[in-house]
C-alpha cells in the first residue's frame, strides 16, 4: 500500500465512523464554542501594534529585557520563585513532560488529562500510568505501585467537562508517598476569582506544587504560556526542553500583549464579574430534560452529554444554521458514549443569547 493509500484509508475509517474533523470559518455566530472567556482577543487594549519580531530562539537572539521583565512580573504575580515563557501551553507541557522525569521514575495523570502532557509523556522516559477522573482510591492505587521519583499530574479545570479537580485532596495524599504534584491551569487563568490566578493559588496551595501551567490562549485571549516553580527549575528546562530550546522565540508584541493582558486583569475584573453572573444564569435557567445531560460544573465550561458522533454533529450543524456556534466533542476526543456538546460561557454572552441557545437545544435534544 502506497503512503498516500494509507493516508486516505485512515481518512477513510474516521469518515465512516463519524468522527472526521473540519475546518471551519464560525464568522457572525453568537459565541458558545471559544475560548475567549473574557473576551480579551478583542480588546484594542491588549492587542497593540507590532513593532518587530524575535529573530532566533531564546538562547540565540531571541532574548531580551522585556523577556527577563515580564517573567519577573509572572513569577511575582503568581507567588512562585521564578517563571519560564513557553510559545503556547502546547509547547510548555511538551517541553516540561518530556524531560522533567527520567527512567525508573514514574508520572501519574487524571485519565481526562490534556493530550498536550499525554504527548510531552511520550517523549520521556519514565513509567506513566492514568488514574480514574478526580478518584483519590485509583489514584492511591497507582501511587502504590510507582517507583523512583513521582509526578502527579491535573489539571485545576478540565477542559472537556468543565468539572475542578479536588486539589487539596490530591495533594494530601501525593505528599504520604513523597510525590510532588504538578498542575495545568489553562482553564483556571483569569476565572477562578476576581484575578489572574488559578485555583491554586486560590487555595493557598502555591507553596505545595512542584509547577504551574499558566496558558494566556483561553482566559487571557492572547498566545503563548509560562511554568512556575523554582529557579532550578527555570534553569533545568532552558537547557533541557527541547520545545524551548529549539523554537523561534515569542515577539516583542506578543510579550506586550500578555503584560498589558495581566494589566487590565489586575486593575479591572469587570468581565469576570459579568461571566460569573453568566454561568450562574446558564445554570439557573437549565430545564429538567437539560439537566439531566448536564456534567456538572461551575466554570465557563458546561458539557450536555449525548451518546453518538452523529447525534451531537446534528445538534451542532442545526444550531449554527441558527447563528449559535457550539461544538460538538466527539469520540474519540472523549469516551465512546460520552461524546456532548461543549458550552463556553463568556462575559460578553447576553441574557437573550443564552436563552436563545438553551431554547434551541431544548428543541433539539430528544
Amino acid at each position: 500500500m502506497s503512503l498516500h493509500n494509507k493516508i486516505n484509508a485512515k481518512l477513510s475509517v474516521r469518515k465512516e465512523q463519524n468522527s472526521i474533523r473540519s475546518l471551519s470559518l464560525d464568522e457572525g455566530l453568537i459565541d458558545f464554542y471559544s475560548n475567549d472567556y473574557l473576551g480579551f482577543s478583542k480588546s484594542l487594549e491588549v492587542n497593540r501594534p507590532c513593532t518587530s519580531g524575535s529573530t532566533g530562539s531564546r538562547l540565540l537572539s531571541g532574548n531580551s529585557k522585556q523577556f527577563q521583565r515580564l517573567e519577573q512580573k509572572l513569577a511575582q504575580q503568581h507567588k512562585a520563585d521564578a517563571a519560564l515563557i513557553f510559545n503556547s501551553g502546547y509547547d510548555a507541557n511538551l517541553g516540561l513532560f518530556s524531560c522533567i522525569a527520567d527512567k525508573g521514575d514514574t508520572v501519574i495523570y487524571d485519565q481526562y488529562i490534556h493530550a498536550s502532557i499525554r504527548d510531552g509523556l511520550r517523549l520521556s522516559s519514565c513509567r506513566s500510568f492514568a488514574f480514574k477522573h478526580n478518584n483519590l482510591s485509583s489514584l492511591e492505587q497507582k501511587l502504590q505501585q510507582a517507583t523512583g521519583h513521582i509526578i502527579v499530574v491535573v489539571e485545576s479545570i478540565y477542559s472537556m467537562d468543565g468539572d475542578r479537580a479536588p486539589l487539596e485532596e490530591i495533594i494530601d495524599l501525593s505528599e504520604q508517598y513523597k510525590a510532588h504534584v504538578i498542575v495545568d491551569e489553562a482553564h483556571a487563568t483569569g476565572v477562578i476569582n476576581q484575578s489572574t490566578n488559578g485555583l491554586t493559588e486560590h487555595l493557598n496551595l502555591e507553596e505545595r506544587v512542584f509547577a504551574r501551567i499558566h496558558t494566556f490562549g483561553k482566559a487571557l485571549g492572547i498566545h503563548g504560556a509560562v511554568v512556575l516553580g523554582t529557579k532550578s527549575l527555570r534553569e533545568y528546562l532552558y537547557n533541557f526542553a527541547r520545545s524551548f530550546i529549539y523554537t523561534t522565540a515569542l515577539s516583542e508584541h506578543s510579550l506586550s500583549c500578555i503584560e498589558a493582558a495581566y494589566t487590565r486583569l489586575d486593575g479591572h475584573n469587570e468581565e469576570q464579574v459579568l461571566l460569573k453572573k453568566n454561568i450562574i444564569l446558564f445554570k439557573s435557567l437549565l430545564s429538567e430534560k437539560l439537566q439531566k445531560c448536564l456534567i456538572q460544573s461551575n466554570s465557563p465550561i458546561q458539557c450536555l452529554v449525548i451518546p453518538g458522533n452523529s447525534k451531537v454533529k446534528a445538534i451542532e450543524k442545526a444550531l449554527l444554521k441558527r447563528g449559535i456556534g457550539v461544538k460538538a466533542i466527539l469520540h474519540p476526543t472523549v469516551e465512546k458514549g460520552k461524546e456532548r456538546i461543549r458550552l463556553c460561557l463568556h462575559s460578553f454572552n447576553t441574557e437573550t443569547d443564552i436563552k436563545q441557545c438553551l431554547q434551541a437545544l431544548e428543541e433539539l435534544i430528544q
